[in-house]
């Protein structure tokens, strides 16, 4: 009998480094935009535009031969969607006018602890000295980033700072509440109907608070956008899930640590951001408070 086709992790890794990596040029993107004097809220209406035929045909291709969603199922799709993608890249792109990429990223990169602080509120989960430890660590590296950033952006780092960390937890509660969802209905065909009813509420969101008049845009915002809403927004969503398949969640959310360092050094490239030991010093703390944290959290607990 002839032997199936070998599994290859080499493949595995790469896509997860990629789709880690792709996410990660999102912020870039958005500070070129900037540039040009868009605004946010006409800046993610053009990416949610161009990402729209992308999620729903997804949606469509993942859930052939399955029947159709129920109206609760429609009800919490929207739920999802608006809160794990729409409101969180609102307040994110919001945040992105007042800080660096590389704060935004170390922001966001926070979500798993947000995780465990919702499960903490909500569901009464004990936190291990292990936990707390990894806790201490990953918030300080934020916060020695954000001091620096501090002395030469003043209030306004402030304000984006608090933008970002409020997205991270719109989409920590995302994460929190999908899980049954997912197992439910399958990741892909819940990430494509969650994003197609966010980019509907971004549309939305444009033609509420701004004239048609603020559609008329520069060239390079067009372009930017349509790179962001595939290159830095679908396409990774396809290869993290492609990640998952072939190496499972817990190698390919380690992989996905390479997106902060990314972030980083694209900002110094192409925005020309600052590289120091202060942010050299904080992203590594980060890294390895998130690192420790999902060490703490695949050891049992003590009964």
């Amino acid at each position: 009998m002839a032997a199936g086709p070998v599994p290859r992790p080499g493949w595995g890794l790469a896509l997860a480094a990629a789709g880690s990596m792709a996410f990660s040029g999102k912020a870039i993107i958005v500070k070129l935009a900037y540039r040009h004097g868009v605004d946010a809220v006409t800046l993610i209406m053009y990416r949610m535009l161009f990402a729209l035929p992308l999620f729903v045909a997804l949606a469509w291709w993942a859930g052939r031969g399955k029947p159709p969603l129920s109206r609760r199922d429609l009800g919490v799709v929207a739920a999802l969607g608006f809160t794990g993608y729409y409101l969180a890249s609102f307040l994110d792109f919001a945040g992105l006018q007042h800080i660096s990429a590389s704060l935004e990223r170390l922001i966001l990169y926070l979500n798993p602890t947000l995780v465990l602080f919702l499960g903490v509120v909500l569901h009464r989960q004990r936190v291990r000295p292990r936990e707390l430890l990894a806790l201490a660590v990953s918030y300080s590296g934020v916060v020695l980033v954000f001091g620096h950033e501090m002395s030469f952006s003043g209030d306004h780092a402030a304000l984006g700072a608090a933008l970002v960390f409020a997205s991270a937890i719109s989409y920590a509660t995302y994460l929190f509440y999908s899980g049954r969802e997912v197992r439910k209905l399958g990741a892909l065909r819940l990430t494509g109907w969650a994003s197609s009813a966010a980019c509907v509420c971004c549309i939305v969101q444009f033609l509420l608070l701004r004239p048609l008049s603020a559609a008329a845009v520069a060239p390079e915002v067009i372009t930017l956008s349509l790179l962001n809403a595939t290159l830095c927004t679908f396409a990774p969503v396809i290869m993290v899930m492609l990640a998952i398949e072939r190496v499972g969640a817990t190698v390919t959310a380690q992989t996905g640590m390479i997106g902060p360092v990314a972030t980083i050094l694209m900002g110094v490239l192409i925005l020309g951001e600052p590289l120091n030991a202060w942010i050299g010093a904080g992203t590594v703390l980060v890294l390895s408070g998130i690192w420790l944290l999902a060490k703490a959290r695949q050891q049992p607990s003590n009964p």
